[in-house]
């Protein structure tokens, strides 16, 4: 029998919700390794919502959940009803709406504050010392929540122009958590508190890169499971 994973989504689109390439890439990497996948999203109003093809704020209003059911296909519930004894591991896909959304690490970077329904869904995991899966932005969900834990969001350095947002890193360590500098084809595993993370697109990278370290991470996740 695969392992019972859950995917918690952020909305639909990289400015104002869940990188969409990167949850299809989970996704595609679970079912390729046999998992059941059901999905979930936060039943609450989006912080913002961006016009993809401008870049630019879009006066309308919409729902973190609504907007996720998009990547689902339909098929998804409200984060609230996620039971973590009905799974083995959960995976967070990046994207601003995890900034936005899920914390506000968008706008109070290290002092955010975490969604009640993440911060339980990530610490009822964590209790039962189930893995947990993270990439791109995600990794400071962690951060915020496990203070010591060790996670990546690629490199520490600004690299040749490849990792514009390398600043994270300093952030992580400033909330007294550990950052492992890694490249985009490759995932960190914290044996300790079964934390697995890959950058993505924290990485300007060719799609196929981001794809295989996702599968990098997503591999790891089911070891653990």
């Amino acid at each position: 029998m695969g392992k019972r994973v859950a995917v918690v989504l952020a909305g639909c689109g990289v400015f104002d919700g869940s990188e969409i390439h990167e949850a299809s890439a989970a996704l595609v990497h679970l079912s390729r390794g046999g998992a059941e996948v059901k999905i979930f999203a936060p039943n609450i109003e989006q912080r913002d919502v961006v016009n993809h093809l401008k870049g630019s704020p879009a006066e309308e209003k919409r729902n973190v959940l609504v907007e996720s059911a998009r990547l689902a296909r339909g098929n998804i519930q409200d984060l609230a009803e996620l039971k973590a004894s009905e799974f083995d591991a959960v995976i967070f896909p990046g994207g601003f709406g995890v900034a936005k959304n899920l914390c506000s690490w968008a706008v109070d970077g290290k002092n955010c504050t975490v969604n009640e329904h993440v911060n339980a869904t990530l610490q009822a995991f964590h209790s039962a010392k189930k893995p947990i899966g993270l990439c791109c932005i995600s990794p400071v969900l962690a951060a915020k929540v496990f203070p010591g834990c060790e996670v990546t969001v690629g490199q520490d350095k600004n690299i040749d122009g490849r990792f514009p947002d390398a600043e994270t890193a300093s952030a992580i360590a400033e909330l007294g958590c550990k950052h492992i500098c890694k490249n985009v084809n490759e995932s960190h595993v914290d044996k300790a508190n079964k934390i697995v993370t890959t950058c993505a697109f924290m990485c300007k990278a060719p799609l196929h890169e981001i794809f295989d370290g996702i599968g990098k991470m997503v591999q790891e996740v089911l070891k653990l499971a």
